[in-house]
């Protein structure tokens, strides 16, 4: 992870106001290894992105899914915040970076969805305008149908991207545990595809 610029950039837009309470002091504590005081400013912050992210993302899941990646960014660097620098656009400046590489992801992701429906079924990539939408469909409802953790580590691994390292810190769970998830779920969907496309030329 970067190192964030020692001056922030601009403050977060008027319209997502911050609360009063003095998150530079708690954020202060909780690098001190107080965990109440990191359990309120997290508290505190989680409303504060939700009204950022509505700025530039639409889809309420979209939304959840960005603060979820600002809050775990700020985990992973908060050793970074300088004790006594305003909390609000130092935090504003992490969240504009993730909402952006978010809005990035969903264009690369539309066209990858496809190709990945195809590498399922038959393990072989190939470019996204030649693959049937109908095998994406198929995907994803098997995908839905996956125990939790495999469709998490499918999710998060696969179809967005994200480093094991990222996604245990979403999931909680240990980079092992989503490797062998990732590697049962990609299992389970080719049987499943491969399934589904016997039923389907069976019946032609």
């Amino acid at each position: 992870m970067e190192p964030l610029p020692s001056k922030p950039a601009a403050g977060p837009p008027a319209t997502a106001r911050a609360p009063d309470e003095d998150w530079s002091l708690l954020m202060a504590q909780a690098q001190d290894g107080d965990t109440r005081a990191y359990s309120a400013l997290l508290a505190g912050i989680t409303p504060y992105l939700r009204a950022l992210a509505r700025r530039i993302l639409a889809d309420p899941a979209d939304i959840e899914e960005a603060v979820q990646d600002v809050l775990l960014t700020v985990h992973q660097i908060r050793h970074t915040y300088e004790p006594g620098r305003p909390f609000a656009p130092w935090l504003a400046t992490i969240a504009q970076r993730r909402f952006i590489d978010r809005v990035r992801t969903n264009a690369r992701l539309a066209a990858r969805k496809l190709a990945a429906a195809q590498e399922a079924l038959t393990g072989t990539a190939t470019a996204a305008e030649e693959v049937d939408p109908g095998d994406y469909d198929a995907l994803m409802s098997a995908i839905d149908r996956l125990p939790g953790a495999q469709r998490q580590a499918v999710l998060l691994l696969k179809l967005r991207e994200m480093s094991l390292k990222e996604a245990a810190g979403l999931t909680g769970m240990t980079v092992g545990a989503l490797k062998v998830a990732a590697h049962r779920a990609v299992k389970t969907l080719r049987r499943a595809l491969q399934r589904a496309g016997d039923d389907s030329n069976g019946a032609t």
